[in-house]
């Protein structure tokens, strides 16, 4: 604001005593309309900061003009939804969206015979039963934490990771084609929540947190004595993603992070008192973070010192208090996220139920391990108060880290130094700045901040509520995404965004890390089995075959596409049949994708330029039965069609 502008106080319509005369709701309109928010409206006092058109010329260009290309890739976890969204930053385009855990129409991913093969083949043994019970795989997942490969410290492009918190999952999705390629189920666990790679020397391992306590093994038995009931930490392999080793541990696993060593890997963990109950979880004033010694947990494997639990081999070590595998750091009560700082110095535990973040000297656990350091409280160097509720910080690469905070629906920029100074007794406030967010934030991801890279440049914070940000579209309201530019020192935001069913956590990499295919590639072992099965029958190029196979009540039908047309217009099967089709793309031409529905089926599957996708179903009602492309691919598009007729049995 100008120094004479005036205005004029109007107490009675104010949202929160602002002194400027207008409305909470009218300030955030008008701040809005500039594309900036002002910095301040820090706790108990308001400011307008930078929040002025004149303000944000020296700002980034947030906009990205049509025919432009963002300058980093994100990637949203879809929630309940079980998919991975992909998003263009700074212009928050929505570019793809990867099915994972849930059923997917559009691309008929748990309709293939591939996918159904990746959502079925990592499950347990009671996890197959489940499935079984339900058309052969598990039909929902809950999407939390997207996080990407690294290679020392850096994001290497070959894989993302996400997890399935309501059927304690975790999967694998090849970058270079933007597609899940392996799931596993976690043995012995109920609720993958925190999960993360290792980021050095190589992503080696994927560290998985199993939040809720369950007896071990359980199969009914000390259902009625939660004191004994423990949860695991695993380390999954993440080139095979095989469960290579998992760790007994007190409390319920929260958020997990690793060092840019490879030495270790730490956990927020709440409900230390292994209460069943809200009341019962409450009793004790502390939790803890669990520290995971990876090179002690190797070796006490590689000694046989493990058990294993139920009907799962994987080796099991014994990590709750008093092991020397693990280190137990007391924090205060209900630490949620936690964070590793770029230059790979500490991480942060967020407080949740205290305004304060713990900060954790990562040299200092090694002083811990070899004995030298006796109370693991002494790692800690730093514990500032940043606001009401905690919940997860990220990283400028400049020093300074930004928390959110759900209860005060801010996001808190405060100096890592300054706290550390203040803690040992210096009178520097650590908080540089506090901005009001919409509404009740929970995670936030600056660019490239999981890594030792991270730049500066934006922040995305996650809020939970978006209440009349939106247009309404009834009682399911959806979140807010915010885009926030810390380029220059303060945050202002720039973009709001809606969003849908939770998505819980998002990561940013620059474009030039992710290198995606344009077309698919024929040696792609993704194609081995449908090759293995046309070989059997005698085809050896499925881009040059276009045949029926009858064997006794079994069909393979193998055909190619090109644009506008199946290179089989009909084929003619039996009422009971098992039908397999077999369709490859034969164009070469990025973006030429063609698809396969079969109407009254529930069958239909993606074609991408040089893929080959198969399905298979049970021909049982006879009659004519058309099939089509359902992705527009040419000016003959709607002719682009054949027959499957069902002759009676």
């Amino acid at each position: 604001m100008k120094d004479d502008e005036k205005t004029t106080i109007r107490q009675e319509e104010t949202d929160g005593g602002s002194p400027f005369g207008f409305t909470r709701r009218e300030f955030f309109n008008a701040t809005a309309t500039s594309a900036v928010v002002g910095a301040g409206l820090a706790a108990g006092g308001w400011s307008l900061g930078g929040g002025t058109a004149q303000a944000a010329e020296g700002n980034q260009d947030f906009h990205v003009g049509p025919g432009e290309l963002d300058e980093y890739y994100g990637f949203w976890s879809g929630g309940q939804s079980g998919e991975v969204r992909v998003m263009g930053v700074p212009s928050m385009r929505e570019l793809m969206r990867i099915p994972v855990f849930n059923w997917d129409g559009a691309t008929g991913w748990g309709i293939t015979n591939e996918s159904r093969k990746i959502l079925r083949e990592g499950l347990t043994p009671a996890g197959k039963r489940r499935a079984d019970k339900q058309g052969g795989v598990l039909r929902n997942g809950d999407t939390h934490h997207p996080h990407l490969s690294m290679t020392d410290g850096s994001y290497d492009g070959r894989y993302l990771f996400i997890n399935d918190k309501a059927n304690s999952r975790v999967a694998r999705i090849r970058l270079d084609v933007m597609k899940t390629d392996k799931i596993v189920q976690i043995p012995n666990a109920q609720a993958v929540h925190g999960m993360r790679p290792q980021k050095a020397p190589k992503t080696g391992y994927l560290f998985c947190n199993c939040e809720f306590m369950i007896p071990q093994p359980n199969d009914g038995r000390d259902m009625e004595s939660p004191e004994k009931y423990k949860t695991v930490f695993a380390g999954v392999d993440a080139e095979t993603m095989e469960v290579k080793w998992q760790v007994l541990v007190d409390g319920n696993l929260d958020n997990t992070n690793a060092d840019f060593k490879g030495t270790y890997a730490f956990s927020t963990c709440y409900n230390s008192e292994n209460a069943v109950e809200l009341n019962g979880m409450m009793r004790k004033d502390r939790d803890h973070v669990v520290v995971f010694n990876i090179p002690r947990i190797e070796e006490a494997v590689k000694k046989g010192q493990y058990k294993t639990i139920g009907d799962s081999d994987v080796p099991v070590v014994d990590g709750t208090k008093g092991s020397d595998l693990t280190m137990y750091i007391p924090v205060p009560k209900g630490p949620h996220g936690i964070n590793t700082t770029p230059d790979g110095k500490y991480f942060i535990a967020n407080g949740k139920l205290s305004p304060t973040v713990t900060v954790v000297e990562i040299d200092k656990l090694d002083d811990y391990f070899k004995g030298g350091m006796k109370d693991p409280r002494d790692a800690v160097v730093a514990e500032p108060e940043v606001g009401l509720g905690p919940l997860h910080t990220t990283f400028d690469g400049r020093g300074n880290g930004y928390t959110t905070l759900f209860i005060d629906s801010q996001v808190a920029k405060w100096n890592i130094e300054d706290a550390i100074a203040a803690f040992q007794g210096g009178d520097t406030n650590p908080i540089k700045q506090k901005l009001d967010v919409h509404y009740q934030p929970g995670h936030n991801n600056a660019t490239l901040a999981e890594t030792k890279d991270a730049d500066g440049k934006w922040l995305m914070v996650l809020s939970k509520f978006s209440k009349d940000r939106f247009l309404n579209v009834g009682p399911l309201k959806p979140e807010n995404d915010q885009l926030i530019d810390i380029s220059d020192g303060d945050m202002r935001i720039v973009h709001d965004g809606p969003t849908f069913a939770e998505p819980h956590d998002a990561v940013i990499a620059r474009a030039d890390q992710i290198n995606p295919n344009k077309i698919w590639d024929r040696e792609d072992p993704w194609f081995d089995d449908v090759k293995a099965m046309a070989k059997k029958d005698g085809i050896d190029d499925l881009r040059m075959t276009n045949k029926v196979i009858r064997d006794g009540n079994k069909v393979r039908v193998y055909m190619t596409s090109s644009a506008p047309q199946y290179h089989i217009n009909e084929f003619k099967v039996k009422e009971g049949d098992e039908v397999t089709v077999v369709l490859t793309n034969v164009d070469n031409i990025e973006d030429l994708t063609h698809g396969f529905t079969l109407t009254n089926f529930d069958v239909c599957m993606e074609i991408s330029p040089q893929q080959t996708a198969s399905v298979t179903f049970v021909a049982d009602e006879p009659g004519v039965h058309w099939y089509y492309c359902q992705w527009f691919c040419h000016a003959m598009h709607m002719e682009m069609r054949g027959r499957m007729l069902v002759e009676k049995a």
